[in-house]
């Protein structure tokens, strides 16, 4: 499977206009072999504390925007929705598939204490496993990376491919480049992180998107503003954990 990582800067709490970088970035890639796009947290908005101007229920411009492109491109995504649920807000990662129709959803377990997330979203409380051609993907978002419980919960479960979609900052870059390979190795599986890129009000994100192999080894790594397109071969987990079964010994993940 062939998996776009698409790495940009929206434009900081302004939809349109992130829409508009989108369109030209992906209109400028060549995905005829991509089965999966994944675009970074909080898609079209930026790493927002806003999250009361910005939720948004099945109607609204970020949910109509992805139905309508993956369906017009026949392709899985996953993006990065401000969530509303009544008078619940969640920041989000929706699975969209080829049809533009939701799939799953997976609610940040780890609001960002440090900024306020906690205050102005909801809490997630389940892990996701999402399919693609029987691919088991374990869903994640930004801060989760730092609770390597999570991980194992999906490491458990026989995740093929664990994804975390973030506003990571530069100044905690190598802490990023460092957990989403630990991912890696201790659930033997691969690893996607995807990240944004550019500035906002508060702080600068160089990007640095990654892919790593089961076996911990970097894949691709993206410091510009840009689609970068890896392939995911499965039977590299398969062979990996059959070869040395880790999992099979873990004690206290229930």
């Amino acid at each position: 499977m062939k998996v776009g990582l698409v790495q940009y800067s929206p434009i900081w709490e302004n939809p349109k206009e992130s829409i508009k970088i989108l369109d030209n970035l992906i209109k400028s890639t060549n995905l005829i072999d991509v089965s999966l796009l994944i675009f970074p947290e909080m898609s079209l908005t930026g790493f927002t504390m806003n999250s009361k101007l910005f939720a948004e229920e099945m109607d609204g411009i970020s949910y109509t925007y992805f139905m309508q492109l993956s369906k017009k491109l026949k392709k899985h995504i996953f993006a990065g929705i401000i969530e509303r649920d009544e008078k619940e807000i969640f920041n989000s990662l929706i699975h969209f598939d080829e049809k533009g129709l939701i799939t799953n959803r997976y609610r940040k377990i780890h609001p960002f204490s440090l900024a306020n997330e906690n205050k102005n979203y909801i809490a997630g409380n389940e892990t996701i496993i999402t399919k693609i051609d029987k691919i088991k993907f374990g869903l994640s978002i930004c801060y989760d990376l730092r609770f390597p419980e999570l991980y194992r919960q999906y490491g458990k479960n026989r995740a093929d491919v664990l994804v975390n979609i973030a506003n990571w900052p530069i100044t905690r870059i190598s802490h990023w480049d460092l957990l989403l390979k630990a991912r890696a190795i201790e659930n033997q599986s691969f690893m996607i992180g995807v990240n944004r890129f550019g500035n906002d009000p508060f702080l600068k994100y160089p990007g640095h998107s990654l892919a790593i192999n089961p076996k911990g080894e970097t894949i691709n790594c993206n410091l510009t503003e840009s689609i970068s397109i890896v392939e995911i071969d499965i039977e590299q987990v398969t062979s990996l954990r059959e070869k040395l079964p880790f999992l099979n010994d873990m004690k206290l993940i229930k």
